[in-house]
């Protein structure tokens, strides 16, 4: 259960590879989304409407074990959509919690035992944590360690060569020179002002140096209008939600791949940067594995300098970061503990 792509954001992600890894080894797994993003129902996946249709789902499909995804906030309707699960009978809950921001904000940090959050997440078999602020958060809640696993959200896969780009992205890539690329929400938290002003003054040095932004979200319209107030809004594209193996095809036609946040998880497009070979800027945020190259958060100047000395450098040949399969086989051996699996 969570969110299905479109569109496709990191938890939509690791959800479809945990879905297509089961797949692989003969296990059945009907996925319930519960976003607004709607399509007819195929193929064993269901699109409920309201509440009530969710629980007639989970009250009719036939399987043993519930794992609902949630990125983002741990709101009363995520807290309540748990202790529904908990309170089937027979049925086995397990909850994955994708978030960079939950633990340091307030809620987060009146995270107690007592509380009505602390009482729903102890009635869970078990809780994936993606990071380990997120492991002890739930510790706070007073969940028992031993139903508590870290399981980083990645797998990748290198992409078809043949995909081909649409064709107003293939038009950007093959005029710009060196080729930018991000991918994130268009919402507060990925401080997308920061990489369109440091684009400005880039483009000083480097007149043919353009910026591809992919995903969407609610700043669509106002990063819109900030990109069209520049005199330089022809070398920035904002590509919108596309599909995942586009997308990591894009990332193999870039220079360099951009990550700026105010605040963020285990980012899926990091990992799947580096295991690509591509070169990668971040904003510091404790977690980022080995190979990124880190500047402070909402630091124009020093995202300039990073990006002017990554381009100063030769390129190199760099063997491919981990896939991440390990993950999805860490998944299933939890299932595997929960549920006898064949």
């Amino acid at each position: 259960m969570g969110p299905f792509p479109p569109p496709h954001g990191g938890v939509q992600t690791n959800l479809v590879a945990i879905r297509n890894f089961l797949q692989q080894h003969g296990i059945e797994s009907p996925v319930i989304n519960l976003t607004r993003h709607r399509r007819e129902e195929r193929e064993g996946i269901y699109y409920p409407r309201t509440a009530w249709e969710v629980i007639r789902l989970l009250l009719r499909l036939d399987y043993d074990l519930i794992h609902l995804h949630v990125g983002g906030d741990l709101s009363r309707r995520h807290v309540g959509v748990l202790l529904l699960c908990s309170l089937i009978p027979g049925k086995k809950t397990v909850f994955t919690f994708h978030s960079g921001g939950y633990p340091a904000s307030a809620a987060g940090r009146r995270a107690r035992p007592r509380s009505f959050r602390g009482f729903v997440l102890r009635r869970l078999d078990r809780i994936i944590s993606v990071n380990q602020e997120l492991v002890d958060l739930f510790r706070r809640f007073g969940v028992p360690a031993k139903r508590i696993r870290l399981i980083l959200p990645y797998t990748v896969a290198a992409p078809d060569t043949g995909i081909p780009l649409p064709d107003a992205m293939e038009r950007f890539f093959q005029t710009h020179d060196p080729m930018l690329i991000t991918v994130s929400g268009l919402e507060p938290e990925y401080d997308l002002p920061l990489q369109v002003a440091a684009l400005g003054r880039l483009r000083q040095r480097f007149p043919q140096i353009g910026l591809a932004v992919i995903g969407g979200g609610s700043l669509e319209q106002e990063i819109r209008q900030l990109v069209a107030t520049t005199p330089y809004a022809q070398q920035i594209l904002l590509c919108g939600d596309i599909a995942h193996d586009v997308t990591l095809r894009a990332i193999t036609r870039s220079t360099l791949f951009l990550r700026t946040t105010l605040y963020d998880g285990d980012s899926i497009s990091v990992r799947e940067a580096l295991h690509l070979g591509i070169p990668v800027i971040a904003t510091d945020n404790r977690m980022r594995p080995p190979g990124v190259r880190l500047i402070p958060i909402s630091d124009g100047e020093a995202l300039c300098r990073a990006v002017e000395d990554s381009l100063k450098e030769p390129p190199v040949s760099k063997p491919a970061a981990p896939s991440g399969g390990e993950n999805l086989e860490a998944v299933l051996r939890l299932y595997r503990e929960l549920v006898d699996i064949a």
